[in-house]
């Protein structure tokens, strides 16, 4: 392939990347933000559900205790009924993994929400429960997962553009082109997936506050998350994808001033 068709297909690759991810966008009613998303909320709710039970699996299935497990029910569904969340098309639903070991929590697109066992473990009040549940809902309102394929397309286009450009057969050097593409695709995906992190907590404020818990109880479950980090428990899935837990902190409390200039209201569950 000579050099010239090799740009000329190079740029149309990435020309294609980012035109069909510029012109892609949505405004989020919850967040206020405008999205680029290529997929719409039944796609998201059906690709939730389709891999809800292979998630499932990779952590031991569903927790056999049905009273632990309903309680991670009832408090999700309280934060979705009594919130915003309540008002979107979403389908949400709570799972305790059996998983004793992992500490972990997450969501799928269309609000499958899971908690490990590992993790429940570690809470010691409801108002803790609801700052995890409740970070997940933000997930799923702020329409990440949707997000993130969308950006994962775009920079694996870029990156499968720069590979086209920089790759010589005749010169096995030139491999590390596409090797630092790749690479820089995957860094820019895990900044991505920090900064929705902190906006879910963000919205985790919001959501606790609004369903009658006290949002610094994910303060507390911040400092859990700290103290396990040195043990046998604490999985890539936390620490590596996730912002320090002592960071998080400083932000979640800046976020509870912000929403709360005047103080919280009282009665909150802690």
């Amino acid at each position: 392939m000579g050099n010239a068709l090799k740009y000329i297909i190079a740029l149309l690759i990435a020309g294609f990347s980012l035109v069909t991810y510029w012109c892609k966008r949505e405004e989020n009613t919850i967040t206020g933000e405008v999205q680029h998303i290529d997929m719409t909320v039944d796609q998201e709710i059906a690709l939730g559900l389709q891999a809800a039970p292979q998630m499932a699996a990779q952590y031991g299935g569903l927790h056999p205790d049905q009273q632990k497990a309903s309680m991670v029910k009832e408090v999700g569904q309280r934060i979705v009924q009594q919130t915003d969340a309540g008002k979107t098309p979403y389908q949400f639903d709570f799972h305790l993994l059996a998983d004793e070991e992992t500490i972990n929590a997450f969501a799928l697109p269309g609000g499958q929400v899971f908690i490990t066992a590992g993790l429940l473990n570690k809470l010691k009040t409801e108002g803790q429960l609801a700052g995890v549940l409740g970070h997940e809902i933000g997930h799923v309102v702020a329409r990440h997962s949707a997000q993130q394929l969308a950006k994962a397309k775009l920079t694996q286009g870029l990156a499968g553009a720069a590979g086209v450009a920089t790759y010589d057969p005749d010169n096995p050097r030139s491999v590390a082109g596409p090797i630092a593409a790749a690479a820089i695709a995957k860094l820019m995906t895990l900044k991505y997936g920090r900064d929705d992190e902190l906006q879910s907590d963000n919205l985790a404020v919001r959501f606790t506050t609004a369903a009658g818990y006290d949002p610094r109880a994910m303060v507390q479950v911040m400092e859990i998350l700290a103290a396990s980090r040195g043990g046998a428990s604490s999985t890539p899935e936390f620490f590596q994808t996730h912002p320090n837990p002592e960071n998080r902190i400083t932000k979640i409390e800046q976020a509870i001033n912000q929403e709360f200039p005047q103080g919280l209201p009282g009665g909150l569950t802690p």
